[in-house]
C-alpha cells in the first residue's frame, strides 16, 4: 500500500466523525460533505510527517472551514443550501443510511435553536458540548483565549437550555452518574471508580490549578481513579454553567472547579479549573 494510499485509509475512517461535527455546525448534510471534501483537499497538499495527531488536525480544519461557512452564511443572510426542510428532515442522497445517520444524532428541535447562535458560539458549543474538545484546542479554532471560548459556550448552553425545545431524557443520569463518582472518591472507593470512568478517560487541569499541584494531563482510567481515590472531600456537587461538576470553595469562594463529561453513562474527561478569571464567568446551581 502507497503512502498516498494509506492516507486516504485514515481518512475515510474518520469521515464518519467529520461528517457529524460539520452536520452539527451546518445543519445541512449537503454543506457538512462540502466541509469534510475540503478538509481532504487540503490534507492532499499537507505534509503528513508534519502532522502529529491526524484526527485533531482534520476536526480543526472541518470546523474552521464550517466556521467560515457560517461567517459567510450570515453576512449574505442565506439559509442552509443543503436542508430547506424547516423539520431538518434528511435529504434525498446517494447514501440515504448515512442521512438517517445525521440526522438522528442532532434533533429537529436542537438544530433549531443552534440556528439562533453567532458561529463561534455554535462551534464552542459543538465540539466541547457535543464532542469533548477541550477548550484550549476550541480557543485555538475560534482565535480566542481559553476562558474566553468557555464564555461562548456557556452563553450557547444557557440559550440552548431555555429554549424550552430540548429535551435532553440523559440529563438526570449524567447528573447520577457525576454523584456517584464524587461519592467513590470521597470514599477511597477504586474498583467504584474504575466502574464509572471510561477506559481512555482523560484529567486535564488549566495552568492555575497545576500551579496548585495538579498534573497538567493524566490519561487512562486506572490513573484518573488513582488521582480521585479518597479526594474531593470538601468538594460540593453543583451544576458549572449547566454542565455536571463539583466546587471546592475556600472562604466561601471558589478555588477549584471540576467539570465532568459523561458519555454512555461514563466519565470520559474532567476538566480542573483554577484560574480566576475562569472562575468569575463561571455559573455554579448547587445541588
Amino acid at each position: 500500500m502507497t503512502d498516498d494510499e494509506l492516507l486516504a485509509r485514515r481518512f475515510e475512517a474518520s469521515r464518519t466523525r467529520l461528517g457529524a461535527v460539520a452536520y452539527r455546525m451546518l445543519g445541512s448534510t449537503a454543506e457538512a460533505d462540502d466541509a469534510v471534501q475540503e478538509a481532504w483537499l487540503r490534507l492532499t497538499r499537507a505534509d503528513p510527517d508534519a502532522i502529529d495527531n491526524l484526527d485533531g488536525w482534520l476536526t480543526t480544519v472541518v470546523s474552521r472551514v464550517c466556521l467560515d461557512m457560517l461567517r459567510s452564511r450570515g453576512s449574505r443572510r442565506e439559509q442552509p443550501l443543503g436542508d430547506t426542510n424547516p423539520a431538518h428532515e434528511p435529504v434525498d442522497s446517494a447514501d440515504p443510511a448515512r442521512e438517517a445517520e445525521l440526522a438522528d444524532a442532532v434533533g429537529p428541535a436542537l438544530l433549531v435553536v443552534l440556528e439562533t447562535l453567532q458561529p463561534a458560539e455554535r462551534l464552542a458549543f459543538v465540539l466541547h458540548d457535543l464532542f469533548a474538545v477541550p477548550f484550549e484546542e476550541v480557543a485555538a479554532i475560534v482565535g480566542r483565549s481559553p476562558a474566553a471560548a468557555r464564555q461562548l459556550a456557556s452563553r450557547a448552553r444557557r440559550r440552548v437550555r431555555g429554549s424550552g425545545g430540548v429535551d435532553d431524557p440523559g440529563e438526570a443520569r449524567r447528573r447520577a452518574v457525576v454523584d456517584a463518582f464524587l461519592a467513590a472518591s470521597r470514599e477511597g472507593d477504586f474498583q467504584g471508580l474504575l466502574d464509572l470512568l471510561d477506559p481512555e478517560a482523560v484529567i486535564r487541569a488549566d495552568g492555575a490549578a497545576v500551579a496548585m499541584g495538579a498534573e497538567e494531563i493524566v490519561r487512562g482510567a486506572a490513573a484518573v481513579a488513582q488521582t480521585f481515590s479518597g479526594r474531593a472531600k470538601g468538594a460540593r456537587f453543583a451544576l458549572v454553567d449547566g454542565i455536571p461538576g463539583a466546587v471546592w470553595s475556600m472562604g466561601g469562594a471558589p478555588k477549584v472547579v471540576f467539570l465532568f463529561t459523561v458519555d454512555d453513562g461514563l466519565v470520559s474527561a474532567v476538566e480542573l479549573l483554577s484560574d480566576p478569571d475562569t472562575l468569575a464567568a463561571l455559573e455554579f446551581e448547587y445541588l
